[in-house]
Formats: C-alpha cells, sequence, structure tokens
C-alpha cells in the first residue's frame, strides 16, 4: 500500500507540472504587434485609437500599434531588414504594388486556408481589382491564394482652383464632362486658357503633376498602352498608345501651359497659381488645411475616342510568416478591415474604403462634408469603377525596372526623346529585367 502511494506521488510530481504548463498557456493572453505607415501625427492618433478599441474588445488578446516610417532604408526595406532578423511585427501594412516582392520572399503568410476556417469571410466585398491581386497564386496561375485584406483605396483625381477657371471664363471640368466634351483636347485647351493668365511678373500655370510612375503612366493606360505586356513577362510600352500619349504630354509641356515636368506640381497649385494638379484622396485633408482659393475636384479627363482610365491604389494589412499566432493575426486583419474601423479610417479624409459595398460607398460621399459642403466625393467612387488596380509584379522587380525608366520617361515627356523612339528605347532597358525571372505562362497574373 505504502508503495503504490508512493508511486502514485512520484507520478503526480511528473503530470501535474505538464497540466500546470497547458493550462498556463491556455490563460496566457495573446499579444499582437502591427504597423502601419502613418503621413502624419494624426494618422498616429487614430491607429492608436482603432488599435487601443480593438484591445479593449477582444478577449485574450494584446494588441500593440507600431508606426512606421519611410526614414533610413525606407519603410518597406526596414520591414525586410527586420523580418531577416525575426524581429518584425505579427502583422503589418505594404502597398499593394509590394505584394509579389513579400511573398516571393517567403516573409508572409499564404492566408487561404484560415480565410476557409474562419466563419462569414467573404474577400468579394473587397474592390474586385483589389480581390484578384492579393488571391493570385503565382505557382498555379489562379486565384487560390489570399495575401492579406485590402485597408482602404484610391484613385486620381483633378483638383483645379475655380477662381482660376472663372478668371479665364472656362467651364469647370463636371460641367464640361456632363456636356461630354471632357477629354484631352478640351483638357489642354482649358490648361492654355488658364496659362494665358500669366502677365508680367505673374506665372500661372494650367496644370501640374509630379513625375511618379502612376501620373504619367495614366495617360498612356488611357490610351491603350501599358507598362507591362499581358503576361507580365516584358516590355508594354512599345505601342501606338504609348506614342499617342507622350506625343499628347510632349505638346502639352512644350506649350508651357504645364508645371515644369520634374518640378513639385503641389507647390504652384497650393499657391494659387496652378488650375490643375492631378493627385489622390490623401492629398484632400492638405488641400482643406491650406488652399486660399475656391476649388473643388473632377474626374481625370478621357482620351480622344476613347474613354477615361484611373488607378486603384491601395495598399494591403498581412501576417508576418514566421509570427506565433497566425489565427489571431489573421482576425486582427479582418478587424482592421471592418466597416467600423474603416469608417473612422474615413472620416479622417485621406482614404476610401476598400469595401465596395453601398454602407461604405455612402460613408465616403458624406466624408468631410462638414469641412468643405460642396465637395465632389463621387469624382473618386466613378474613377474606381473603371481603374486599373496597382498590380504587384510577380515577373520581375519593379522598383529595378522604374529606376531605368524615370530617366527615360522624362526626356520623353521634355521633347529630347521622340515618342516613337521612347517605345523602342524603353523596351530595350527593361527587357534584361526579366530574363533572369522563371515563370510559366500560366502562371502569371490577369491585368
Amino acid at each position: 500500500m505504502f508503495r503504490r502511494f508512493v508511486f502514485v506521488l512520484l507520478v503526480m510530481a511528473f503530470v501535474l507540472p505538464t497540466f500546470a504548463v497547458i493550462f498556463a498557456q491556455e490563460g496566457e493572453e495573446v499579444t499582437l504587434r502591427w504597423r502601419t505607415r502613418p503621413d502624419n501625427q494624426a494618422e498616429i492618433d487614430l491607429y492608436q485609437s482603432i488599435s487601443d478599441s480593438v484591445d479593449e474588445a477582444w478577449e485574450g488578446v494584446a494588441l500593440q500599434y507600431e508606426p512606421g516610417s519611410s526614414e533610413g532604408a525606407g519603410y518597406q526595406g526596414t520591414l525586410l531588414n527586420e523580418l531577416a532578423a525575426g524581429t518584425a511585427p505579427d502583422v503589418f501594412w505594404i502597398p499593394g504594388a509590394s505584394v509579389a516582392t513579400f511573398a516571393q520572399e517567403g516573409v508572409i503568410l499564404n492566408l487561404a486556408d484560415l480565410a476557409m476556417g474562419m466563419e462569414d469571410f467573404d474577400v468579394n466585398v473587397f474592390y474586385p481589382q483589389q480581390s484578384e491581386q492579393l488571391t493570385f497564386n503565382p505557382e498555379t496561375g489562379d486565384n487560390t491564394a489570399l495575401w492579406g485584406l485590402p485597408r482602404d483605396a484610391s484613385a486620381m483625381v483633378l483638383y483645379y482652383n475655380a477662381d482660376l477657371f472663372d478668371e479665364a471664363g472656362v467651364d469647370y471640368p463636371e460641367v464640361q464632362m456632363a456636356n461630354g466634351t471632357w477629354d484631352w483636347t478640351a483638357f489642354q485647351e482649358t490648361s492654355e486658357a488658364i496659362a494665358a493668365l500669366s502677365a508680367g511678373d505673374r506665372t500661372v500655370y494650367g496644370f501640374g503633376m509630379n513625375s511618379w510612375w502612376a501620373n504619367w503612366l495614366l495617360w498612356i493606360n488611357a490610351a491603350g498602352g501599358s507598362y507591362f505586356n499581358e503576361d507580365q513577362s516584358g516590355c508594354g510600352l512599345e505601342t501606338e498608345g504609348t506614342a499617342q500619349a507622350i506625343e499628347f504630354l510632349q505638346g502639352l509641356y512644350a506649350g508651357g501651359s504645364a508645371v515644369p515636368f520634374g518640378q513639385d506640381a503641389e507647390i504652384p497649385f497650393m499657391a494659387g497659381s496652378s488650375g490643375m494638379f492631378m493627385n489622390g484622396r490623401w492629398a484632400t485633408p492638405n488641400v482643406i488645411s491650406q488652399a486660399g482659393f475656391n476649388w473643388n475636384v473632377a474626374e481625370v479627363p478621357a482620351a480622344p475616342g476613347g474613354e477615361a482610365s484611373n488607378w486603384l491604389f491601395w495598399g494591403a494589412y498581412v501576417v508576418n510568416a514566421n509570427t506565433e499566432h497566425p489565427a489571431e493575426a489573421f482576425e486582427l486583419l479582418t478587424r482592421l478591415t471592418s466597416a467600423d474601423v474603416q469608417g473612422q479610417v474615413t472620416a479622417l479624409g485621406a482614404n476610401i474604403p476598400s469595401r465596395n459595398t453601398p454602407e461604405s460607398q455612402e460613408a465616403f460621399l458624406n466624408s468631410l462634408l462638414d469641412l468643405k459642403p460642396d465637395l465632389n466625393n463621387a469624382a473618386w467612387i466613378n474613377g474606381l469603377q473603371y481603374a486599373v488596380a496597382e498590380a504587384p509584379l510577380w515577373t520581375a522587380n519593379f522598383d529595378a525596372i522604374n529606376g531605368v525608366v524615370d530617366p527615360l520617361i522624362t526626356d520623353a515627356i521634355t521633347g529630347v526623346i521622340a515618342p516613337a523612339d521612347f517605345a523602342s528605347t524603353v523596351c530595350t532597358a527593361m527587357e534584361p529585367f526579366f530574363m533572369e525571372m522563371e515563370m510559366t505562362p500560366e502562371a502569371t497574373p490577369s491585368s
């Protein structure tokens, strides 16, 4: 009897600590670190507030929000370095165009299996252009992956100085659009009429855009061109549409009606000396707070005989491939992209909800009207309907390609290179970046 008693005590001595560890683990609070790239203190404060409210409502999970920045190695570069070192957060935001780089590096999770196990999850509540890109599987060429969830969206619009339009005696862009005349020809004529206000020491421009690739490529897309060919295996700029767009831009800039290409075109617009400035939703809070003139926004013009083109800019929340809590990390993505949270982000003014639902669109259409009652929010919603998504490039490194294209597009728009010569020159420069990529035709994303 005594020996059996001693044996039981010995067994309990070994077994009870094991159960204690198990119960302790089950009772432990999961901590998740997450990061965005805010543009200002107001956004930092908002995301911290969102983190605090989600944390409070989520039993068993504690959140730590970390605002990132573009200083030093840059936001994406810093993340990649931290991922390699094992110090990156569990969840983080990245630009949509960077999804392929992070996925191919193996540093973010394919969340498809986790999504299948989550009740009521539906990726189709987001804009279809975003869902198509986020679900692309480079190994199979179909849409069976899930690399993250889109935080927000934006499209390009023309911010315009209504006072300069009135002074030049030209109709506002939305009036010309309603009359069916808002195309490249009308746009150039409008720009020239506003620039004609220049006199003496006063310099007035009709239009301005910065040299970021999305700005000049929008015109090429509208003319039927494309940065890449259909399967993204090479250059797509050697087309008639590219030449047409470059010829149009050359004429616009050569005539002196546009802010010289390569200069920051936002500065003269905010100073009241430029009639139109092309930019995304993110510029709106600054224009509201700083513009000392009557202004509004309108859709970009259509190519002659064609249709308008636009961009759907976006970023995605993704999950660190080495997170210790993948299920909770994915649930955090769903909470951060909920209608309620997106509504809070929308109210700040710089973002459009990525949820393509009547409720989310209505919330956006009513945003900032307390600060600017006549703000034409519909220009962004309309633009998103025909927008091309800013897409991850699975067949090459986009940043490397854009590095060689940038100086060539500057030469083209400023007239150093003829439109037809630009197309062949730029494709030759891009070709080496695709030669080292190995990707079967059936495993390339659709455009």
